[in-house]
């Protein structure tokens, strides 16, 4: 069945109204009928059967008449990643919300080989991902922020995995089983890599795990999602019933 996530409130009998996208979708591309039904989420309401009610030039109105899941909060895991070139911060978007990260906070550093990106772009990809992959949310994407200020404003209870290819760290099964469990994120770098200095700073954090992802160097968007796999394995919900 077709899921769509929607921002309005999701309740029985209350009448929700599709975007222009959606209603396009429904309508032109799928070809459904009034009365055939769709799942809505939103990420707040869980998920919710809703039978078409309208289908006119105007739109698509659906009405939810019974809830199919009650809401579920998935791991608290962030993905900070370094803003890539357009089809690779992309691509990093898409896995990181089939692969169940709560946000994708995207990172300025000195090495950072772009700068500039559609948030809301990026934010549909994540929607799309959402409604392919079961999840009852969409993950945040956060505007891009440089590297300093990021460390500056942590919240201290969550680790952070630094994925460090520099030669040294332990690999990242080791480094995480060893770990407390809590919230994460992980850092993932540029394609220059960390400088130095940036290097020596996130190693100094007392809440940074230092890990390596395997002997080959790997571009931003395969370490994304080695990593994010590696912490699911390890410390997320992928061994949940």
């Amino acid at each position: 069945m077709i899921r769509l996530y929607v921002t309005a409130d999701l309740a029985e009998g209350v009448a929700v109204a599709l975007d222009q996208g959606q209603s396009h979708y429904l309508a032109s591309v799928m070809r459904r009928a009034v009365g055939e039904e769709v799942l809505v989420f939103n990420g707040r309401d869980g998920e919710w059967r809703a039978p078409i009610e309208v289908l006119g030039k105007r739109g698509v109105i659906v009405r939810p008449t019974a809830q199919e899941r009650p809401q579920a909060v998935g791991p608290d895991v962030d993905l900070l990643v370094a803003l890539v070139k357009r089809p690779r911060v992309e691509t990093i978007v898409e896995k990181a919300a089939e692969l169940g990260a709560r946000r994708v906070r995207l990172v300025i550093t000195e090495r950072t080989n772009a700068e500039r990106t559609r948030l809301d772009r990026l934010a549909a990809i994540a929607a799309e991902a959402a409604e392919q992959t079961g999840r009852l949310d969409v993950p945040e994407i956060v505007e891009p922020v440089k590297l300093q200020r990021l460390i500056e404003g942590w919240e201290a209870p969550r680790r952070l995995l630094f994925c460090d290819e520099a030669g040294d760290a332990k690999p990242a099964l080791q480094a995480l089983g060893e770990a407390p469990s809590g919230p994460w994120a992980i850092l993932i770098g540029p394609e220059g890599g960390f400088s130095p200095a940036e290097r020596e700073a996130l190693r100094n954090l007392p809440y940074a795990t230092p890990a390596t992802l395997g002997p080959r160097i790997l571009r931003a968007d395969t370490a994304a999602i080695s990593a994010l796999t590696l912490w699911q394995a390890v410390q997320g919900d992928w061994g949940a019933a």
